[in-house]
């Protein structure tokens, strides 16, 4: 969340930004909360020091063998006084709370204003699409064929959704995992198998509640969440902690199963696998200093790049606008990789720095080796990569005029096979 005294001091930054996002918060009631807040404050310090005033006159006076009825009484209405303003402070802290809580976070001053999807930025291309004599046909067409993926019987089973991957396709995806771990663990990433649910206050800190509840699984016997990514409970992981300057940067790789109801998404582009409900993916996380975040995020983003670079897979770099980057960014790459046989571009990573937004909301600071007050550390995520898509565009990309699939050559120690078909 933002900083009530961020808000204070750049109201009409936090408007504009807010509107630039397409979200409407009440800002004024927040800062009459706020202002209520400190006012309450300060009425009740000065009650208490009234309070240990006329306590400290009734021990004098007791001392003295006078009458000190009048200061006792004095002293009990201060305390009723004192009672009503902690009760009222309690509930404005709460309410204030609730509402800050709504407040979405500000968009670096690089990100383009916008509201679609139409108006965010292309920042480069890498790789050139296939050059065929022949129909390429959809990843969905190739997996039934070659007896990769079931979708069928994942819809039988689970819904639709919620595919079995079969034979050379489900080695597939282990072998894309552990490629894009390894890959992940020589830059440096230390990698973390994390629970794959995860509770209120998890979900709360990374910002999924309350923006992003009607999609997530939510299990409610237990108070549970499914988590949409791995960010969720990686990030989380140095929730409430006081880190030494000197540990940071702290870089995270993890692979889960994600699971996200996709609420209202329906039509052509969930077809095959370019929208599930339960799906892989490997997460990059970092915990940075404030002063170098945005750096971070350009390397971060280098990270995702070199994944698709490796496995030959053509790409576009997109800055996504106000409108289009979500509640809890100030930055967001997208990485687009072509599927050749939809003739279209999909998204397989989002690489977004959130600064101190999640951090706050976590209680994750560090101390500065040089002393002075804690800081709250910027967080940043990107995905490293999300294999539905990137499987896809795999099958798409290296399909052959027979209807077979050639693997990349950097998947073939993983694979133990060169063609699927």
């Amino acid at each position: 969340m933002l900083d009530i005294k961020f808000i204070r001091e750049n109201y009409d930054r936090v408007r504009e930004g807010t509107e630039a996002k397409g979200l409407t918060v009440n800002l004024g009631a927040l800062l009459s909360l706020d202002e209520r807040r400190r006012a309450l404050l300060q009425e009740g310090e000065a009650l208490k020091a009234q309070r240990n005033q006329v306590t400290a006159s009734i021990g004098t006076l007791k001392r003295e063998k006078k009458d000190a009825s009048a200061a006792i009484a004095e002293m009990e209405a201060v305390k009723n006084q004192i009672q009503a303003i902690d009760r009222e402070l309690s509930d404005v802290e709460a309410r204030l709370g609730e509402l800050l809580l709504t407040v979405p976070n500000v968009p670096h001053p690089s990100v383009p204003v916008g509201r679609t999807p139409a108006d965010n930025k292309e920042l480069s291309r890498w790789g050139e699409p296939p050059t065929v004599d022949f129909p390429m046909k959809p990843h969905w067409e190739l997996a039934e064929h070659l007896g990769l993926i079931d979708f069928t019987r994942g819809a039988k089973v689970a819904g639709a959704g919620f595919p079995f991957y079969v034979g050379k396709g489900a080695t597939l995806e282990r072998a894309v995992i552990n490629f894009f771990l390894d890959q992940a663990a020589q830059k440096g990433y230390t990698e973390i198998a994390p629970p794959i649910v995860v509770n209120e206050e998890s979900a709360r800190g990374t910002g999924q509640i309350p923006d992003k509840e009607d999609l997530m699984y939510v299990i409610e016997r237990d108070a549970l969440f499914m988590i949409p990514t791995a960010e969720v409970p990686v990030t989380n992981y140095h929730r409430d902690e006081l880190l030494a300057e000197g540990t940071l940067p702290l870089r995270y790789c993890a692979y889960t199963p994600c699971f996200r109801r996709e609420a209202g998404s329906y039509g052509k582009d969930v077809r095959g696998l370019n929208r599930l409900h339960q799906f892989d993916k490997v997460e990059l996380v970092q915990f940075v200093h404030p002063e170098s975040s945005y750096e971070h995020l350009e390397s971060l983003k280098s990270d995702a790049e070199a994944l698709l670079q490796l496995l030959g897979l053509p790409y576009r770099v997109l800055l996504m606008c106000t409108g289009d980057m979500g509640f809890t960014q100030t930055k967001k790459y997208d990485l687009e990789v072509w599927a050749p046989g939809q003739q279209k571009w999909l998204e397989v990573s989002s690489c977004s720095n959130f600064e101190s937004f999640q951090a706050r909301r976590m209680n994750v600071r560090f101390r500065p080796s040089g002393g002075g007050k804690p800081e709250f550390v910027h967080t940043l995520n990107g995905s490293g990569l999300a294999l539905p898509r990137v499987i896809a565009a795999l099958l798409e990309h290296y399909q052959t005029p027979e209807g077979k699939v050639i693997v990349p050559k950097v998947l073939h120690p993983y694979t133990r096979f060169e063609l699927l078909g």
